[in-house]
């Protein structure tokens, strides 16, 4: 046992080297809960959240090829277009990727809306995976439609594009399908000093799944915040 002792403040440079893309495709999911467990306060995270676990959001946006996120979560937290700010669009250049990653959403039933900023505004163009077999021309008008049959296989047509290194930032429900799938290769948890109480909901919901076995990679202090980096043992 040892205590986490207070050391300098990181430079973006060495943030980046914490949070390094791996020479491997990989699925990162990144949430921010409570002290006790919970994944919103009052129907939201944005209260849990702070500058140094914002800071290391958008790091981890920088770093991925893709961002994934359910239908639900892309609605009730108004997502907006994914931008980057222009030392950001630089690194990515200078490393061979695209400007921005590419926004991905999970829709069963295509309960979306063509015209919400997310979809219409993208900077590049949205993948919707979806098991529905409803027709909309106005939702393939906006983002390119992948169906899938398999939850096991709900990321084979994220990966046939060649975006192996996927961020997925909820909610709980696909958090959970990704857990019962064995997909989830990382977790980057920010651990914010509030205690919610009971009622709200924790980061993983859905079906029960077996339990899998993590380390942790690195623990960020950031204030009051913990910026915890778990990775799939081997």
């Amino acid at each position: 046992m040892k205590q986490l002792l207070t050391g300098p403040d990181l430079d973006d440079e060495t943030l980046i080297a914490y949070y390094a893309r791996p020479n491997r495709p990989t699925l990162r999911v990144s949430f921010v809960s409570s002290a006790d467990g919970a994944m919103e306060i009052g129907g939201l995270s944005t209260a849990l959240s702070g500058p140094d676990d914002k800071r290391v959001f958008g790091v981890l946006r920088m770093l991925a090829d893709a961002v994934l996120v359910g239908a639900g979560t892309l609605r009730r937290e108004n997502y907006r277009p994914i931008r980057l700010s222009p030392p950001r669009i630089e690194w990515r250049r200078a490393h061979g990727l695209p400007d921005v990653p590419t926004l991905v959403t999970v829709s069963r039933s295509l309960d979306l809306d063509p015209a919400m900023p997310a979809l219409a505004d993208a900077p590049a163009r949205p993948l919707i995976l979806t098991s529905s077999g409803a027709h909309r021309p106005d939702l393939a008008a906006v983002a390119d439609v992948i169906r899938f049959e398999d939850p096991d296989q709900l990321l084979a047509g994220v990966r046939a594009r060649a975006l192996d290194h996927i961020l997925c930032e909820g909610g709980p429900q696909l958090f959970g399908t990704l857990l019962a799938a064995d997909a989830v290769d990382e977790l980057c948890l920010t651990v914010a000093p509030l205690l919610a109480g009971a009622g709200a909901s924790r980061i993983a919901a859905g079906l029960p799944a077996a339990a899998r076995r993590m380390r942790a990679a690195h623990v960020l202090r950031g204030g009051d915040h913990l910026m915890i980096r778990y990775v799939k043992a081997s």
